[in-house]
């Protein structure tokens, strides 16, 4: 994290923005360009949604950058919107998903599990898909981006102790998936 968090420069570069200088503009989608492109990544497992989302995400960040208070971290404030566009393009993918079905779409468990460990994570991955967005969310901040409790709270914008609590419970909730899918460990 430290190499996108500098809440100095990203102060200085928020101010050189609203000032006009469309430079600085550049620099912040230069370095939050590919950090929030993982992380929309890991919630819609498509590369073209991913990128989607990142432009939507830069374009809502422009639009509303005088909004952005800088008491606030504005890493913390840029994942935020990237998580809210990213549970919010799921939630719409999924409802389009079920209409076209005519029905809600349930994933079946797997019958055999591959031992490789690309199979393994394949249904790691597929298994953590299942969590309810708020679950998905603290596992893929804290597992792939190796965000600190706090660091969580913040994008997040709930208390550590909350923090703590999801992912406990997405942890139990992704050992039952997976137990269900028969690969235990």
């Amino acid at each position: 994290m430290s190499s996108v968090k500098d809440p100095n420069a990203d102060a200085i570069l928020v101010r050189q923005c609203l000032a006009g200088d469309s430079r600085a503009f550049d620099a912040l989608v230069r370095k939050y360009e590919k950090p929030l492109y993982h992380l929309a990544l890991r919630m819609t497992r498509d590369r073209d949604d991913a990128m989607d989302i990142v432009q939507g995400v830069f374009v809502k960040v422009y639009q509303k950058l005088d909004s952005y208070d800088d008491k606030h971290e504005f890493f913390s404030w840029i994942y935020r919107i990237t998580i809210n566009e990213s549970i919010n393009f799921t939630n719409r993918a999924k409802r389009n998903e079920e209409y076209q079905s005519g029905e809600s779409v349930v994933l079946a468990p797997t019958q055999e599990a591959a031992r490789s460990a690309e199979a393994l994570s394949e249904e790691i991955i597929e298994a953590i898909e299942m969590l309810k967005p708020d679950y998905r969310m603290v596992i893929v901040l804290k597992h792939y981006h190796d965000f600190s409790y706090q660091e969580m709270a913040d994008v997040l914008g709930v208390p550590e102790k909350t923090v703590k609590s999801r992912l406990f419970t997405a942890r139990q909730q992704l050992k039952d998936i997976l137990t269900a899918r028969g690969i235990t460990e």
